[in-house]
């Protein structure tokens, strides 16, 4: 081979002597060849793949730009044989210019050498070879730049990694202007790029959905052999013996048909033989995924490989530090090479994890949709099997899991390729003795198994504690009024701390634990290293340990460090993985709606037509409707009628498709409109609601508006119809969801209108007018066919024909009058209803002319925050609530948001009281410092000291082991003829074990600290937050939602117990190892302190930029996940509306821009990681790059050992450097938690609860109240509720409170207990100023049964009496009077009987009854009974009445009443109107004064006093 090249140049091609002198240099031969060769053969094997694209498509090709010309010049001057269109710099290119350039530069310096020496021979030559290196050098440069070309101006814009150029794509340049926007204002989600074409989920949903059909039906096969296998193993033998042979054909053709139905949700989950296709989705995943798999695997080779090319070079850096004889300019090609090889290994890296990644977030995001395209076409047995829940979290648990195992699944190779290699390598170099470390490195995973098996349990258990704590906290916050107007703040703060005290135990414990696995994996490198030389040194005489060895060694333990923390970490989130897999595949493998029975074909005179259809719900279940045969023309109103549970809803369910079909079908001509019989609401505006996706006609619009009775409702709703409705129609009542549900059917303007009993959720006088305006033979849709199922009689009469249904079974129809002739069903349910309706019709009516008096009573008042279930103010508050969860998941349309703040301009009066909840504050920018030290602080000052001080031994024990290494090997050089003295060898080993164990220590005794500290701070901050929440005023409470300081408690606490401390330890761990590397890299070679400093700026900008805008980027992933999920969730609870109407399509895309909304996000984020990345480690191979150049510049100084020293501990900064960044961001992240509690903590709190100034005992004895020009207003910058109150309350006088809503008559209540401060004036309880004594010793001592019955979770005792101060006879006796004895008695644990939360386990009117016994048991002189309105039923009532008559008879009670018939017995009755006293006197007297009173009385239908008898 070498003679012919030797013949082709005409000289020497090899000759080795050419390198062994200082000036070395490669034979002119063999750079005339082989260094043209390589580039050129590169460019030749790759060029077919880039000119493709012009033999493929004969697309137009881009226009020109002056680049692209210089460029093609350029390239057709110098290689004329690559004459080829290039539209965008491809790789190849680049790649090829970068090798030319490298493989030039040694004819380049050859050439110079000897032009310097002697004169030039060959002129033309030598010109030449310069020019066109100088070309290559100008077009290297050129194709680091993309050439946009005009029409992809705007693609740019939109995502400029399209149009970037090779360079910048594997540098990630092209995002960097995205980090100075995140830098200059806090990112939002405009301003994140757009996808890829081919990374929308709608592009990669189809490439798998197409894979997935195909796998799917293979594994259906796969399924119905194996049945059947199962089969002739069960079934064939043993009855095959006994039947005829017609027989058993029989039993086999049923045996066919079983698996067909067993597939549709077999319910047997526990019995080993799930049935479900399985095992395709790995493969169909794969499949979809394959390119990028492919590539992410090359990338990872080639790192892999590198990672094993560093210890090399350094053991021969080290080599030639040592060896006086080396050359120069070995050192120097050992620095550059040190530097390419990580630099490409850095790249390699980043677009491994980029592909890793993206891979990640593409599995989630095609998973999720194929999870909602299944829930739309599911049916309706398999939707049974799954709750939403159960769905939502398929979504979010486990598609999030695949995501989180396609980022590390190639670690299932690589890791153990790596322990494999590094294995090969350490063998290489220390023989036999590595085993000692690599046992004590298999030794720690067990140790650390064991240790993370305990951390779980009690993890475990603290999640129970955690759970606890927060049911007592949502109690707490849900019934803080009572807690307030019952002074019992303290018991439950106690209740709260025992839990809290339970749960800092715990937590303590698992941070001890956490500790020793920190101080295991600390030590485990250093006892690895310790192991294998020791063992090393002790084997044998001869084995000395040099630099070579011990710092490749050292390299390689550390490249061995991370697959092993890696190889178990990843084959449990496998496991996991694993039984995500059988969900889906469970989910995906599912029946699919079968809508073969309902048929489209045109019939004349018939709009539906059932022909005797069977329907059940299940497959194999009972029939929900039997042989029914109608037949409903065009145009009729048809009532289905029948008792409750006779199959009027499962018929409307046939008709729309969503039943299991046995026989017959239905046929259906045109398109349906469905109105549920419970509302299905959006979280959407009121306008987006009734149009569902339809063109907007106005005029149309606002006739639907009106029919339906919506026009009252929108002047309530603070912005019309572009109110923002909550979740599940959360600020509308029931009536009006129902109104908006029927609204959109008439505006879809369908043939066919199925209404499922649309009228019973609303007011009788509202569904007269529905009917008349909407359904009725006058109404809007009288042209349509109509099928309305009903219970409401009083509309029989004027429909065209009525179906009656027993049983699911048609039992007749015709019109009214025919069926009332006929004396069938039919006449008997019209007299059993019949009788009942007319009484209930007329009360209705009597109500609603009451509730509308009292509306227009008193417009003009503030609408008092206490009363009225949906007055403007809770709307307001309900609707800020949804608008603040949607604001950044919708942008509102333009035109919506300007009509919506015309809204917010125009009535500026009321709308100082109707925003009532503050936004919650959010903070962006940076943390303020103050923080981190308010954290200290709580963790204790002397703590955070000696914690400190702690990481600072445990490195300097690090040097100082490393230190010593390098004097241990160097001995090699001093004792290099010599034996090797043993005690020397003892001596070196020995320190070197205490060295190392002495810095384990340290940070055991640090992190354990630590833990203590930190145990103290989470306590500190926890009690604070906790004692200030209870002590600040009511007002607060309705200011802001309960959810947001639930949040305090839940999210920001457990960040302060468990996030926090790891994020400060970790983060003064990696400061500390940076520092130390950088000090032994400036104590091996001094100069290197000088490249310290531009680095470390560079780094600092890098940081900074990076920090804020990850910040913003993970907000914005929160922000946009959530949309995904509650529309999914509100997709599932709607989906028959969605399938009736057929809007399934839109649905879809819905999905997939909320997906895509989320998918951009996160690409930015990860993104964003990676540019971060890239430039760090470049920081990284820097280090490396001066550390080796200066070691070899100042080789005659040094030892071999040192120099090991300083680049082993350089080649391994980079990662630390990474994680330094990744901790800062972290730390900044959650020190937020801490000032969101402080700012809690700083809440401005109420009066104190006692002060000197304690009333004398026992009062107050007599209970006379006098109010003294009295005033109160609910906010500082409200109207006053009462407007100057003078009265007095005798003792043991009755008096009844009355007034219209919004009098003030809750007021008054609140103003005793002294929840609102006064205004003015005061108010006298036995010759006591209330507002003088503290607020406990105030409402201790009076007494109230509150309006609403609140109860906590706990025993029935601890809710009569929470701080035990009264004996058990005394609770039983108040039990008797309150008529629950003998209930209580019947309760297997009596007194301590669990209330459920809320409790939901006693019946309303029992509630009510605890809350007299709470009374009873008070006993105190002053009673307020705040009547309840609409809970108790008269029976109780009647008890309650007749209890506190006799039992308070010695007692004042003040009856705030709103029905008259309870105070007409009491001796005096205060009639407030507007926040003023208007008449006061007795029942009698003001009924024969014709005033406000008796106006009152008549409106309740009581004329005199005697008809008043309960």
């Amino acid at each position: 081979m070498s003679a012919a090249l030797e013949e082709f140049c005409g000289s020497v091609f090899w000759n080795a002597s050419y390198l062994t002198r200082p000036d070395a240099d490669l034979p002119v031969c063999f750079q005339q060849t082989v260094l043209v060769w390589v580039p050129l053969g590169f460019f030749w094997i790759l060029a077919p793949w880039q000119v493709l694209p012009m033999c493929k498509s004969r697309a137009k090709k881009s226009s020109v730009t002056k680049l692209y010309i210089i460029k093609q010049l350029l390239v057709l001057l110098i290689h004329d044989a690559r004459r080829f269109c290039l539209r965008r710099d491809s790789g190849i290119l680049f790649c090829f210019w970068t090798l030319s350039l490298l493989c030039g530069i040694l004819p380049f310096q050859s050439l110079l050498r000897r032009a310097l020496q002697a004169p030039i021979s060959d002129m033309p030559r030598f010109v030449l070879f310069f020019i066109s290196y100088g070309l290559q050098l100008l077009l290297f440069l050129v194709s680091g730049f993309s050439d946009v070309a005009p029409e992809t101006k705007e693609i740019t814009k939109k995502n400029p990694e399209v149009t970037a150029s090779f360079l910048s794509s594997i540098t990630f340049e092209w995002y960097t202007s995205m980090v100075f926007k995140g830098y200059r204002k806090p990112l939002e989600i405009e301003d994140i790029w757009e996808l890829k074409g081919k990374d929308k989920t709608q592009a990669i949903y189809a490439v798998l959905e197409k894979n997935m059909k195909t796998a799917v039906r293979k594994a259906q096969a796969e399924l119905e052999k194996r049945k059947r296998k199962k089969r002739r193993r069960e079934g064939d033998p043993d009855h095959g013996n006994n039947m005829s042979k017609a027989q058993s054909q029989d039993i086999l053709v049923l045996e066919e048909k079983q698996p067909k139905r067993k597939k549709k949700g077999d319910k047997g989950d526990s019995d080993p033989r799930k049935d479900f296709p399985r095992g395709w989705l790995v493969k169909t995943l794969c499949k979809t995924f394959w390119q990028n798999l492919l590539l992410s695997v090359a990338f990872k080779l080639v790192h892999d490989g590198l990672v094993f090319v560093s210890p090399q070079l350094l053991k021969l850096l080290i080599a030639f530090v040592s060896d006086e004889e080396s050359f120069a300019w070995q050192g120097y090609l050992y620095a550059i090479l040190l530097f390419l090889t990580a630099l490409i290994q850095s790249l390699c890296l980043q677009q491994y994890f980029s592909l890793c990644f993206q891979l990640g977030i593409n599995v989630r995001a095609s998973l999720i949709a194929a999870i909602y395209k299944k829930a739309l076409t599911m049916s309706s047995a398999t939707r049974k099997e799954s709750t939403v829940g159960e769905t939502v979290n398929l979504m979010s648990a486990d598609a999030q899991r695949f995501m989180d195992t396609a980022n590390f699944v190639h670690q299932l190779w690589s890791s153990p390729l790596q322990i494999i290699l590094s294995i090969v390598f350490l063998w290489r170099e220390l023989g036999p003795s590595v085993l000692a470390g690599i046992a004590v490195i298999v030794l720690l995973i067990p140790i650390n198994g064991f240790l993370v098996a305990k951390a779980k349990t009690i993890q475990v258990r603290n999640m129970k504690n955690k759970d606890e704590r927060m049911k007592t906290m949502n109690e707490i916050l849900n019934g803080i009024k009572i807690l307030k107007l019952f002074a019992w703040e303290p018991s439950f703060e106690k209740r709260v701390n025992e839990v809290r005290a339970r749960e800092l135990k715990d937590l303590v414990n698992f941070s001890y634990l956490q500790s020793i696995s920190i101080f295991l994996f600390t030590c485990a490198p250093f006892l690895v290293s310790l192991a294998s030389f020791a063992v090393y040194v002790l084997v044998d005489e001869n084995n000395i340990l040099d630099a070579q060895k011990a710092f490749t060694a050292i390299s390689l333990f550390n490249v061995l460090r991370f697959p092993m923390a890696m190889l178990p970490l990843v084959l449990s989130s496998l496991v996991q993985t694993n039984v995500s897999t059988a969900r889906l595949e469970r989910y995906l493998g599912r029946e699919d709606l079968d809508t073969s029975a309902i048929h489209h074909n045109p019939i004349a005179g018939s709009a539906v037509r059932f022909s005797e259809a069977t329907f059940a719900w299940e497959q194999d279940g009972n029939a929900a409707i039997r042989d029914v045969t109608l037949d409903i023309a065009p145009g009729s109103l048809v009532a289905v009628v029948g008792a409750v549970g006779s199959g009027k809803s499962s018929l409307v369910s046939a008709m729309l498709g969503e039943m299991e079909n046995i026989k017959g079908h239905v046929n259906i001509q045109g398109s349906l409109a469905y109105v549920p019989q419970q509302a299905w609401i959006q979280n959407a505006t009121l306008k987006d609601n009734i149009l569902f996706g339809s063109e907007l006609d106005e005029a149309r619009y606002q006739q639907v508006i009106k029919a339906c009775a919506l026009l009252p409702d929108l002047e309530l709703l603070p912005a019309g119809d572009q109110t923002e409705i909550g979740e599940k129609g959360i600020n509308l009542s029931g009536g009006q969801k129902q109104r908006v549900s029927l609204a959109r059917a008439v505006y879809s303007n369908a043939d066919i209108y199925v209404l499922d009993d649309p009228l019973s959720a609303v007011d009788a006088h509202v569904g007269k007018y529905l009917f008349e305006h909407v359904l009725g033979p006058k109404g809007l849709l009288q042209k349509k066919t109509r099928i309305l199922v009903t219970h409401s009689i009083s509309f029989l009469p004027q429909v065209d024909n009525i179906v009656v249904l027993v049983a699911g079974v048609v039992s007749e129809h015709g019109s009214y009058s025919t069926l009332l002739a006929n004396r069938g069903a039919f006449a008997q349910f019209l007299n059993l209803y019949g009788s009942q309706e007319e009484d209930a019709s007329e009360k209705n009516t009597t109500a609603v002319a009451l509730a509308g008096d009292e509306e227009q009573g008193d417009e003009d008042i503030e609408p008092c925050v206490e009363e009225g279930p949906d007055d403007v103010v809770t709307m307001t508050l309900k609707r800020d609530a949804s608008i603040r969860q949607r604001e950044l998941s919708r942008s509102l349309s333009k035109s919506s948001t300007n009509s919506w703040k015309k809204a917010q301009e125009e009535p500026p009066k009321k709308l100082k009281g109707q925003q009532l909840i503050e936004k919650e504050a959010v903070e962006t920018g940076k943390v303020k410092f103050s923080m981190y030290l308010r954290y200290l602080h709580a963790v204790g000052l002397w703590y955070s000291f000696w914690v400190a001080m702690g990481y600072v031994g445990q490195y300097v024990a690090f040097v100082g082991t490393n230190l010593w290494l390098s004097a241990w090997t160097d001995d090699a050089q001093h004792y290099l003829n010599q034996t090797y003295p043993t005690e020397q060898r003892d001596l070196r080993i020995g320190v070197f074990g205490v060295l190392g164990v002495s810095q384990a220590l340290f940070l055991l005794f640090a992190t354990i600290l630590s833990a203590r500290g930190a145990m103290r701070a989470s306590r500190v901050m926890h009690q604070q937050l906790l004692s200030n929440i209870l002590r600040v005023p009511m007002s607060f409470f309705d200011t802001t939602p309960t959810g947001r300081i639930v949040n305090r408690f839940a999210k920001d606490i457990f960040t302060i117990d468990e996030t926090i401390p790891m994020s400060f330890r970790s983060w003064l761990s990696c400061f500390m190892a940076i520092i130390s590397t950088l000090l032994m890299i400036s104590l091996a070679t001094p100069f290197f302190a000088l490249v310290i400093i531009p680095l470390s700026i560079f780094y600092y900008f890098v940081l900074r930029f990076y920090v804020s805008t990850s910040r913003q980027l993970r907000r914005l992933d929160s922000v946009t996940r959530s949309p995904i999920y509650s529309h999914f969730g509100e997709t599932v609870s709607g989906l028959s509306v969605i399938r009736a109407f057929g809007h399934q399509e839109r649905f879809l895309q819905q999905n997939e821009s909320t997906m895509d909304i989320n998918q951009k996000s996160v690409y930015a984020w990860i993104v964003s990681n990676r540019w971060l990345a890239i430039r760090l480690e470049f920081v990284g191979s820097l280090v490396v790059f001066f550390s080796a150049l200066l070691a070899v510049i100042s080789k005659g100084t040094l030892e071999g050992g040192i120099v090991g020293l300083s680049v082993s501990s350089a080649l391994n900064v980079t990662q630390t450097l990474n994680w330094l960044v990744r901790t800062s961001s972290e730390l900044e992240t959650n020190i937020v938690a801490v000032e969101r509690v402080h700012e809690y903590t700083k809440v401005k709190n109420e009066a104190p609860w006692v002060t000197e100034k304690r009333p004398p005992h026992g009062w107050p004895s007599k209970g006379e109240i006098q109010f003294v020009d009295y005033k109160v207003r609910y906010r500082p910058e409200l109207e006053l509720v009462l407007q100057g109150i003078t009265c007095n309350i005798g003792s043991t006088e009755k008096v009844g409170v009355v007034g219209r809503t919004g009098a003030g008559k809750s007021s008054l209540t609140n103003c005793l207990f002294r929840v609102l401060e006064a205004a003015g004036g005061m108010i006298i309880i036995d010759e006591v100023d209330i507002a003088t004594i503290g607020l406990h010793d105030l409402r201790q001592n009076l007494t109230i049964i509150p309006q609403d019955p609140v109860l906590f979770s706990g025993t029935l005792r601890m809710n009569l009496d929470p701080f035990d101060q009264y004996t058990d006879e005394e609770v039983w006796k108040a039990l008797e009077l309150a008529h629950l004895k003998t209930y209580v008695q019947d309760l297997p644990e009596g007194l301590l009987h669990l209330v459920s939360e809320a409790g939901e386990n006693l019946s309303v009117g029992q509630r009510q009854l605890v809350c007299l016994a709470r009374a009873l048991l008070r006993k105190a002189k002053i009673l307020i009974l705040d009547e309840a309105t609409a809970a108790v039923d008269l029976e109780t009532d009647h008890l309650i009445q007749t209890t506190i008559r006799s039992e308070f008879a010695d007692c004042t009670v003040l009856t705030i009443a709103h029905r008259l018939h309870t105070i007409m017995d009491s001796n005096r009755v205060m009639v407030l109107q507007a926040g003023r006293i208007v008449e006061y006197d007795s029942p009698e007297e003001l009924l024969k004064k014709h005033g406000v009173f008796s106006a009152l009385a008549k409106d309740a239908g009581i004329t005199n006093i005697e008809t008043t008898v309960l």
